[in-house]
């Protein structure tokens, strides 16, 4: 590891611990040739994810699209940014731990709909409502009818 201050590649760890988000490594570091400390985090790379979207064109995934589309469904609901956070970190989980290279934004809307139907049924339908693109009243009523049996 470079120093961030003298650019010389001799440094040593001198602490290391947990980071606060549980997902990374804090290493506190020393330079041997000019003595300041710095700090650096370490985390595990991923395998980068592409969503292949109802067209057929491919994009990179990206967290915020789903947070995105949770907060949206969640407005004006009782639920917690913190709430929020945990539901995208556990449809993160289910995505990356099926260490695949693809992802349909089919396969991750039904996720994200499995998890809402766990934690509110009004978020649940707005997700849906939208997601399943529903033309009518019908198709709605029909969704709330799964619901309430």
């Amino acid at each position: 590891m470079n120093c961030p201050y003298c650019g010389k590649d001799n440094t040593r760890v001198i602490d290391s611990r947990p980071a606060d988000d549980g997902d990374s490594i804090r290493r506190r570091r020393e330079c041997d040739g000019c003595g300041r400390r710095f700090t650096t985090y370490e985390k595990v790379e991923t395998i980068p994810v592409i969503v292949i979207k109802k067209d057929n064109n491919r994009e990179t995934y990206d967290r915020s699209k789903i947070e995105g589309g949770i907060i949206r469904a969640c407005h004006k609901r009782p639920i917690s940014a913190v709430q929020v956070e945990q539901l995208v970190d556990e449809i993160e989980a289910v995505i990356f731990n099926k260490e695949i290279r693809e992802i349909s934004t089919r396969e991750i809307g039904e996720l994200v709909m499995e998890k809402l139907k766990r934690l509110d049924s009004v978020a649940y339908v707005r997700f849906a409502s939208v997601y399943r693109e529903f033309k009518d009243v019908n198709t709605f009523m029909d969704e709330l009818k799964k619901i309430v049996e």
